[in-house]
């Protein structure tokens, strides 16, 4: 019997290897291993949402200028590492349907959520995209909104499952992917007694950003459904090796 697919995300594409959140890497991670793709979007000033981790285009197109203050065809004139282009949203759902995708919404702007959403549907991504932010605030509006797709905790929710009891956190909490570093500040992440309990809730639980093998080996033997990467190449060995021993259970 083939057990769940362990998920391995390519953070921000195989950003080790190509500019990162361009077509580029997410296109190089797909063929090196990666079986899901991570990435975050802002909006510009005139309303599209473009693929980037960060608020601004300084560290990777040396333009310190807020995306949010600059229009669509500005942002598209950056170069990530001096030739990449910045993708839109569309342009990733279109070059990359029914991947399986985390998509972080950046801005702690509610107000963004429902033109974001519209964007999804209007690509039928429901079916493929975990809806993602760490802004309590913003994943409320998700949940309010009516999008019938996965959705991750926010950072608050992860903190009411790592610290309530379980019964009182499984009620308080909405989505249904726990997306969780190795620690939060003094609390353990990284433990079976905290993935035993996400699986018990229904919840993934998917570490990020593992870039170390032994590491990723660790975690898949406590349990862990998935994995981020920036370099899935390196990690995808460790993800199939035990792919197979689930599969044999």
């Amino acid at each position: 019997m083939k057990a769940e697919e362990i998920r391995l995300y390519a953070h921000r594409g195989a950003c080790l290897r190509c500019p990162e959140n361009s077509l580029e890497a997410f296109e190089l991670a797909l063929t090196h291993g990666a079986n899901a793709l991570e990435m975050d979007v802002h909006a510009t000033s005139d309303g599209h949402f473009v693929v980037a981790h960060d608020a601004d285009g300084a560290r990777l197109a040396g333009d310190a200028r807020p995306i949010q203050s600059l229009n669509l065809e500005t942002v598209r004139g950056w170069r990530l590492d001096g030739h990449a282009l910045v993708p839109t949203l569309d342009e990733v759902l279109e070059a990359f349907p029914g991947t399986p995708m985390s998509i972080d919404l950046k801005p702690r702007r509610p107000q963004l959520v429902q033109p974001f959403l519209e964007t999804l549907n209007q690509r039928g991504a429901e079916e493929w995209v975990t809806v993602a932010s760490f802004h309590h605030s913003v994943m409320l509006e998700v949940h309010r909104s009516g999008w019938t797709g996965r959705t991750a905790l926010s950072r608050m929710e992860v903190v009411w499952l790592r610290i309530l009891p379980e019964k009182l956190s499984g009620r308080m909490i909405r989505g249904q992917s726990a997306q969780i570093p190795i620690a939060a500040g003094p609390l353990r992440l990284d433990r079976s007694a905290f993935i035993d309990r996400c699986h018990r809730l229904g919840l993934r639980s998917d570490y990020w950003v593992i870039n170390d093998p032994e590491e990723a080996d660790r975690l898949l033997k406590l349990g862990a459904t998935g994995l981020m990467s920036d370099d899935p190449e390196l990690i995808a060995p460790v993800v199939a090796a035990h792919q197979k021993r689930r599969d044999r259970w």
